[in-house]
């Protein structure tokens, strides 16, 4: 199935030891699979968790990740008091006051607000234990952004497959019209060359010879053999449940050289108009591909 690589979940996950999982997930085109996880610091060492997770079920696409953990009725930490500390800067304080001959009580609200005498010790995490809250609604979350991109996929398969319908019928006006943009030419040749000199007999040969080297130079029937392949490799790709965008990214630039090709061939307007309007549609295709995953 075509994917796109927009795409958004969300899903939380609560207990009853009171803690609260977040996870919001989305996703924007990119070349490659780029991942970017914003976990509290120290839930920090289970991001690769995450991003492997991710990379199971995504395979291109810039993938931003936002995990909140809320721990509501869990104590954050221990209240650790140094009194050595406190003692050694009780001290000093007050030598310092009876030097300097400045009468001062020191406070023990003043003394808590000293560094290092009054400091909160976090509790170890268990991040295996963590991580089974975590990843229930990272999957869900992931799920529904798979989904919401497969959505956006039959959207583009549905436009690219009439898209790629609208070149194959413009191709076949081309190779029709190509034989005989040949004999116009031959046309000409007679017409000039007998409203220059009327009594001049024209060497059927010599006429054959330079339709000939025409024909040759202005031949695309290998251009559109390869178009065709081109489009019937693009038509296998969008029914493909591999990641494909950048194979068909690739095919949109080689229907696009041949069309070029095409175009600088034949000097004729009918064929001239109908490379436009090839390129206007693979142009618009290519749009709809830079999407793909």
């Amino acid at each position: 199935m075509l994917r796109s690589m927009t795409g958004y979940g969300r899903a939380q996950f609560a207990d009853e030891e009171g803690i609260k999982v977040t996870v919001e997930i989305k996703s924007v085109n990119h070349r490659f699979l780029e991942q970017v996880v914003k976990l509290p610091r120290k839930y920090s060492l289970l991001e690769e968790r995450v991003k492997e997770l991710i990379r199971a079920h995504l395979h291109r696409g810039r993938i931003d990740v936002w995990i909140g953990i809320e721990e509501l009725s869990k104590k954050c930490g221990t209240l650790k008091v140094d009194k050595d500390l406190a003692m050694d800067y009780y001290k000093s304080l007050k030598d310092l006051a009876e030097t300097l001959g400045i009468p001062h009580e020191i406070t023990i609200y003043e003394l808590s607000c000293l560094e290092g005498v009054v400091s909160l010790e976090e509790q170890e995490v268990d991040l295996e234990q963590v991580w089974q809250k975590i990843e229930g609604p990272l999957q869900e979350a992931i799920e529904q952004l798979v989904a919401m991109r497969e959505n956006e996929g039959e959207r583009l398969k549905e436009e690219l497959e009439n898209r790629a319908e609208i070149l194959y019928g413009i191709v076949a006006d081309i190779e029709a019209r190509a034989p005989l943009v040949v004999e116009a030419y031959k046309n000409r040749i007679n017409e000039r060359i007998s409203s220059l000199a009327e009594d001049v007999e024209i060497d059927p040969n010599r006429l054959a010879a330079e339709v000939a080297i025409y024909a040759e130079k202005s031949d695309i029937t290998e251009e559109v053999v390869r178009f065709r392949s081109h489009l019937s490799q693009l038509e296998e790709s969008i029914l493909s449940n591999e990641p494909v965008g950048r194979k068909m990214d690739f095919l949109m630039q080689e229907l696009h050289r041949e069309t070029n090709t095409i175009g600088s061939k034949s000097p004729d307007l009918t064929i001239s108009q109908k490379v436009v309007d090839a390129k206007s549609e693979i142009e618009k295709m290519r749009e709809q591909v830079q999407n793909v995953e």
